[in-house]
């Protein structure tokens, strides 16, 4: 951005320096051909009949000694007749008709510029004129010689100014990119406010910054507190309410009446399932996760399998375990939370008499833990927006909430792992059992 107006005065300032240097130059060059002019005015001679012009042979071979121009002369008499030199070198313009004395101006002899000068030189009583013309070699290139010696110091000038220009804004930035980098180091948990040292321009910055920061940070523990505080109140009230539920279910009652109980059974499991997911994603926001320890996903599996196979058993769903171990470093209650939303989901929608399988190990050198069932499977289009917090594909059988794999999602990316759904592999027997199926798959990074 300076670039362009530095050269833009810089090459003004070049000009205006150019033509202050010029025309002295030209005074110079001109005086020396009025001087030839004088000169040759002294070999002018009267006669009785007119003028005659005398010129040595010698001295015209001085004259005419210049290897870069060439000079010419015209003698004229007052008259106006030819007295001697080139009759084709032209005569002053109009415009200086009227002037006496010395006269100079541009010219073109032979499709050739010169410059031309006229001189008044005394031939007897009267007045003759000499006019003395040369090339522009010597004066164009003593042009360009200025020109250069102007430029050459105005782009050392520009250069140099750049050099310190850009020394110096790197140098007063310099604060500003360690601050940049400070920031893009810290991690979504970090709220902390920025004490960095930095320009004093720069400080109202900063401080506009620590307050967003302090904002954020308050409002981030305000919705953890909410959605935790709103679970742990809800799943008591729940917990009361299903106990009632299955103990007025196992009493004889009447049919319609057992309806509706058994309805009311199946919205308070539903809701407790709520209050846990939600429970669940207020954890998994930053700044609200447990502290890392080493764990094994075998382990967190295995300690659930005897739940999700009475479940499966319940559905008819034949439930599997290809479990070897799979070291990671993570929150024990979230990682334990997303593998339990991965079945439930596959529980929920395999039809019965379907397969599920779990797996857990190493793949690549990554600990992995995954999920394939042979249900209907999700459609390519939609795998990135069921990851979505409540979306649920249009169609969709149950009554989900459309968080589990939300939670799912957070989980994963608060420990540094990647997230992947894809289309169930073939069953033993060589085809699925029923769709395409659907797996889902966490892998964890390195260490």
């Amino acid at each position: 951005m300076l670039l362009p107006p530095i050269v833009a005065l810089l090459a003004l300032g070049a000009l205006i320096a150019y033509y202050p240097s010029i025309e002295p130059a030209t005074e110079a060059y001109d005086q020396a051909l009025v001087d030839v002019g004088v000169s040759l005015g002294a070999y002018i001679r009267g006669t009785g009949s007119g003028y005659r012009f005398d010129l040595p042979p010698a001295v015209e071979q001085v004259l005419r000694r210049d290897r870069a121009d060439t000079l010419y002369y015209r003698v004229i008499s007052p008259g106006g007749q030819e007295i001697g030199g080139d009759e084709s070198l032209p005569a002053p313009p109009p415009e200086f008709a009227t002037s006496e004395g010395l006269v100079s101006y541009d010219a073109m002899l032979r499709g050739t510029p010169v410059r031309v000068v006229s001189v008044e030189a005394p031939c007897g009583r009267s007045t003759c004129t000499v006019l003395v013309a040369e090339t522009t070699a010597k004066r164009s290139r003593l042009a360009r010689e200025i020109l250069i010696g102007s430029l050459f110091p105005e782009l050392l000038i520009a250069a140099a100014t750049l050099v310190i220009v850009w020394f110096g804004v790197k140098r007063g930035l310099a604060p500003l990119a360690r601050l940049s980098e400070e920031i893009r180091a810290r991690s979504p948990v970090d709220l902390r406010p920025i004490e960095a040292e930095v320009p004093d321009e720069t400080r109202p910055l900063v401080a506009a910054l620590n307050g967003l920061l302090n904002e954020v940070a308050q409002a981030s523990r305000s919705q953890q507190r909410f959605l935790a505080d709103a679970a742990h109140q809800l799943r008591t009230p729940l917990a009361g309410l299903q106990a009632h539920t299955e103990l007025a279910l196992a009493q004889p009652l009447p049919q319609a009446c057992r309806a509706q109980i058994e309805q009311v059974h199946e919205a308070t499991i539903r809701t407790a399932r709520l209050a846990n997911q939600l429970l669940a994603l207020a954890r998994a926001e930053p700044g609200a996760r447990g502290e890392a320890i080493e764990l094994d996903l075998k382990a967190i599996a295995g300690a659930e399998a005897e739940a999700w196979v009475r479940g499966a058993l319940a559905r008819d769903i034949d439930l599997g375990f290809e479990l070897e171990p799979a070291p990671v470093r993570g929150d024990a209650f979230l990682l334990h939370e997303a593998l339990a939303n991965l079945v439930h989901n596959a529980l929920h929608y395999t039809r019965h008499g379907g397969r599920i399988t779990v797996r857990t190990g190493k793949r690549g050198g990554h600990s992995f833990v995954e999920v394939e069932d042979d249900g209907p499977g999700i459609p390519a289009g939609e795998r990135e927006r069921v990851l979505e917090r409540f979306y649920r594909v249009p169609g969709t059988p149950g009554t989900g909430s459309g968080l589990g794999l939300a939670i799912v999602r957070d989980i994963a990316a608060g420990h540094g792992a990647s997230l992947t759904l894809g289309e169930g592999a073939s069953s033993p027997e060589g085809a699925l059992s029923a769709g395409r199926g659907c797996r889902v798959a966490i892998t964890f990074p390195d260490g």
